[in-house]
């Protein structure tokens, strides 16, 4: 889907950073709808009459050729990618998130910028979402597939965007 927007003057329009936690909107829109999520729709509509600043992509570096592969789909798209290794413990257990990453860039971003994106239904976040609203005065615009979404974190947002049919790819 192509949307098309005039030129505008740019001093006038909002400036936008963008965080997407790759991981839990995977494992979101997998769960609840079986499908991808549509991460050039998701950009056409967080960005569309507005000014990026930066995006970013957080994501787990498993090493495989198909990963890679979608890493360099989301730059083409225009996000930096920010990758770490995952681990997997003697115990079976894994380990694997941008948690702490993400509040540091939003925090480092967000007096640059008048809207905060992130992409998430992580409730960890909702101390973060509260704190730029609270000490930056900004908007948080939170996208998240609502069922799976923390109840803290849509309370937390300014605007909370459900991920749904519009931001997801066909069923292949």
């Amino acid at each position: 889907m192509l949307i098309y927007f005039p030129p505008s003057n740019e001093s006038n329009m909002q400036k936008v950073a963008i965080f997407v936690d790759v991981q839990n909107v995977y494992y979101t829109t997998r769960q609840a709808f079986q499908r991808h999520f549509d991460y050039q729709a998701f950009w056409q509509h967080a960005t569309g009459q507005r000014q990026l600043v930066k995006a970013f992509a957080y994501a787990i570096d498993r090493g495989d050729a198909k990963q890679r592969a979608f890493q360099k789909i989301l730059q083409n798209i225009g996000f930096e990618v920010k990758t770490k290794p995952f681990i997997q413990r003697s115990d079976g257990s894994a380990k694997g998130d941008w948690d702490v990453g993400i509040t540091l860039d939003v925090i480092e971003y967000a007096q640059d910028v008048d809207v905060v994106v992130l992409v998430s239904g992580d409730g960890d976040f909702d101390l973060l979402v509260h704190k730029v609203r609270e000490r930056f005065g900004k908007t948080v615009e939170v996208y998240g597939v609502s069922t799976l979404s923390a109840t803290s974190l849509i309370q937390a947002a300014s605007r909370f965007i459900e991920i749904d049919a519009p931001f997801l790819l066909s069923k292949k």
